[in-house]
């Protein structure tokens, strides 16, 4: 039995020791084969880097030129009237062809020949010397015709030295390129009788490699076996990725909402008569919460990223809105710093595209605020500009003057939890995440974000965005034609809306159209009124009080009466974002009303529902007419004219009038909401006025209500504080506008 095992041992050990035996002849076959490779490769590289074949073109090159050279020299000595200015420019040629034969290239290649040195300066002589007589490249000598014929001699005895020069170079030339070649053509030799070895020994070692085939399928099954229980980790790992995202979203949420309020108080208490002291500690408590609350909102929108969850709503979209409402947000803390902001828009640049318009504006809020907070003077502008096709970019460049980065800061400026340069970020501020998360949000668009900065010089970021143009719909003859009489249909419809003029305006909408309306204040109401009469058609705004329209639908569509759960319900918002299109679908909204509502809009929307009969206007409708004069920036033309449509100048100056009048309740609204620190009824108030701003066409005012729509939940309270001081300086300047403009507006 020990004589057995002693044996199988010993056939193991020969076997190893076989294997061990034909793997190291292998090793040292295909060493020198890669030593053959590798002088290979050297010999061609020698050939291509001597370069010699270029050096004998130079020559070749020289020995032409020297012949037009002198072909024009005997023509130009010919004739009483010569060439000089075509003599001239083959002079000229030929001194500039003379410099090849200096070459380091063809001088290794023809140094140890004594004709190459004297023809060389044989060559210099006779440039030096006719250059006294013709002037040198770009100068003008005598060139007399007496100057000409002198240097005929010493020009003719050149052409055999520069010939026999050129002979002598391409000899050399074939010399070395038949030993290159004798060369290689040994090597090959070699590497195949390696090749043919390898070949030969690699049999032997596939032969004995088939013995491990049984072996490898056994050790496959187990393979299977260990990535099954891997793919499984792999979903437990994800799903507690999932749960930790979920739990940082839910906890941003929760944590900021406190935050605000905390801000809100801080702002307050900064105008309540503090001493120099205070003052100080107050500014440092304000910056210390804003500071944590961009933290949670950099955590919240990882989050979001990594669990998928964050999501694109192109829609079409006003850029130069865009790009205002930016500025309005950027120019404080620029300001406060005194830094200078700029704002360009190339002229091809088009007012409207199909974008994101949130997630660009997070983008250039990102880049802008790290503008500034690395910028301690000079300027910070932002360049949009448009980049030709095929496919046409947007470019969004932000250019500083602060203390730029060098190429081991750029390297790291967009990985996780990482600046650019850690010693300003930690007498800064902030995360490492806002250029990550900006980078993520600009590839999801399809776009890129890239940076050129050196120390000292400042940076440049840029954002690029493929350009989408949206396409103007058709619109059809019976929108067009606004005086359009016929076979009506009277409507009930019940309007849920909070604000006042968005109100009347809808009032008047619907009375040119010849149908009934009936308002409520909130979604409560909404549904008390649906359950106590039938309606036809309820228009029902997104954001109310008490009740949102999403929640009212969601109770309307579970009433008991069907007839009450059917009815069609139009949402109506100024928020045009798929996401929001899509909640109001699953909510059980039949239709989608984006603020400003023109007749045109309305009498589609109810020609979807109802039929043609139910859109045509039963009485004409006056006819757009732009008003004489609009305020720059504070009163949209085209709003304007859409409102005009469906409205009489006088009622649209009406509605103006009392939107305007209700201006200082609205701003009342508003710093209550930022004193008592709740963003959600800043939102609520601001979106309320930027939707009957809108429906007025009053630009300003709805770019300001947008801006604290958005910045409610992020912005700091001070910044907040600003826009309302905004909106509120806006109010009367809009009044002169639209008085101006014969639009009402008396107070």
């Amino acid at each position: 039995m020990a004589t057995e095992v002693d044996r199988g041992q010993l056939s193991a050990w020969r076997r190893l020791g076989g294997l061990g035996l034909i793997g190291a002849v292998l090793a040292l076959v295909l060493a020198a084969a890669v030593l053959v490779q590798g002088r290979q490769l050297a010999l061609s590289e020698q050939a291509l880097r001597s370069g010699d074949g270029y050096s004998v073109l130079s020559l070749y090159q020289v020995e032409i030129d020297y012949l037009r050279l002198a072909a024009q020299w005997h023509r130009s000595l010919s004739t009483d009237d010569p060439d000089l200015d075509t003599l001239q420019l083959r002079y000229d040629i030929w001194v500039s062809r003379v410099s090849l034969a200096r070459t380091p290239s063809l001088a290794r290649l023809m140094g140890d020949q004594p004709a190459y040195a004297a023809t060389v300066a044989q060559l210099e002589a006779f440039v030096e010397h006719a250059d006294r007589q013709l002037g040198g490249p770009g100068r003008q000598g005598s060139r007399d015709r007496d100057a000409l014929l002198a240097l005929m001699q010493p020009l003719e005895a050149l052409g055999p030295a520069i010939h026999e020069l050129t002979l002598a170079a391409a000899q050399r030339v074939a010399e070395r390129a038949d030993s290159g070649n004798r060369a290689l053509r040994q090597q090959s030799q070699l590497g195949i009788a390696l090749s043919v070895f390898l070949c030969a020994l690699c049999a032997v070692f596939a032969g004995l490699s088939m013995r491990q085939t049984r072996r490898l399928q056994q050790r496959q099954q187990a393979l299977e076996e260990l990535t099954g229980h891997l793919r499984e980790a792999r979903r437990e790992a994800e799903s507690a990725s999932e749960a930790k995202s979920v739990f940082l979203a839910n906890m941003s949420h929760e944590i900021r909402t406190p935050f605000q309020g905390m801000l809100g108080m801080l702002a307050l208490l900064r105008e309540t008569g503090l001493n120099t002291r205070q003052v100080e500690f107050l500014r440092v408590a304000t910056e210390s919460a804003d500071h944590l609350l961009a933290i949670l909102n950099d955590i919240l929108d990882l989050s979001q990223l990594e669990s998928g969850r964050l999501t694109l709503s192109p829609a079409p979209l006003e850029l130069p809105a865009l790009l205002r409402q930016v500025e309005a947000l950027m120019r404080p803390p620029a300001t406060a710093k005194a830094l200078a902001l700029h704002f360009d828009a190339d002229p091809g640049v088009p007012d409207r595209v199909i974008a994101d318009g949130t997630r660009v504006k997070q983008v250039l809020f990102n880049l802008l605020s790290n503008a500034i907070k690395f910028s301690e003077r000079g300027s910070i502008t932002l360049d949009v500009r448009l980049e030709p096709g095929p496919p046409e970019r947007l470019a969004f460049i932000v250019t500083d003057t602060g203390i730029g980065m060098d190429a081991d800061a750029r390297s790291r400026l967009f990985r996780r939890f990482s600046a650019g340069d850690p010693a300003p970020q930690r007498r800064q501020g902030g995360t490492g995440l806002g250029l990550e998360i900006s980078r993520n949000l600009a590839r999801m668009m399809g776009g890129e974000l890239s940076v050129q900065s050196a120390p000292g010089e400042g940076s440049r970021f840029r954002f690029e965005l493929p350009l989408e143009r949206p396409t103007a719909p058709a619109l059809s003859p019976a929108l067009l034609d606004t005086r359009a009489t016929g076979a009506t249909r009277v409507l009930t419809v019940l309007v849920a809306e909070d604000h006042a003029v968005n109100r009347q305006y809808l009032s008047s909408l619907l009375e040119v159209l010849n149908h009934e309306a009936h308002f409520v204040p909130d979604g409560v109401e909404a549904v008390k009124a649906v359950q106590q009469r039938h309606f036809d058609l309820v228009l029902m705004d997104l954001h109310m009080p008490e009740l949102d329209g999403i929640g009212a639908t969601v109770k309307i569509r579970a009433l008991p009466d069907r007839a009450a759960a059917t009815v069609p319900i139009v949402a109506l918002t100024a928020d045009g974002f798929q996401e929001t299109r899509d909640r109001c679908l699953l909510a059980g909204m039949n239709d989608f009303l984006t603020k400003p509502v023109s007749p045109q809009d309305l009498a589609a929307a109810l020609r979807r529902l109802y039929g043609q009969e139910a859109a045509d206007a039963a009485h004409a409708m006056a006819p757009a007419q732009p008003p004489p004069a609009l305020g720059a920036g504070l009163i949209d033309h085209e709003s304007v004219n859409a409102a005009l449509k469906g409205l009489r100048p006088e009622r649209l100056g009406e509605l103006i009038t009392q939107f305007l009048d209700d201006g200082p309740q609205t701003v009342a609204h508003l710093r209550a909401a930022v004193r008592d620190g709740e963003p959600l009824a800043l939102r609520v108030h601001a979106h309320a006025a930027r939707g009957a701003a809108l429906n007025l066409g009053l630009a300003a005012l709805a770019e300001t209500a947008q801006a604290l729509h958005e910045g409610a939940a992020h912005l700091p309270a001070h910044e907040v504080a600003l826009l309302v001081q905004r909106f509120e300086e806006l109010i009367p300047r809009t009044r002169e506008a639209a008085r101006a403009a014969g639009l009402g507006a008396e107070g």
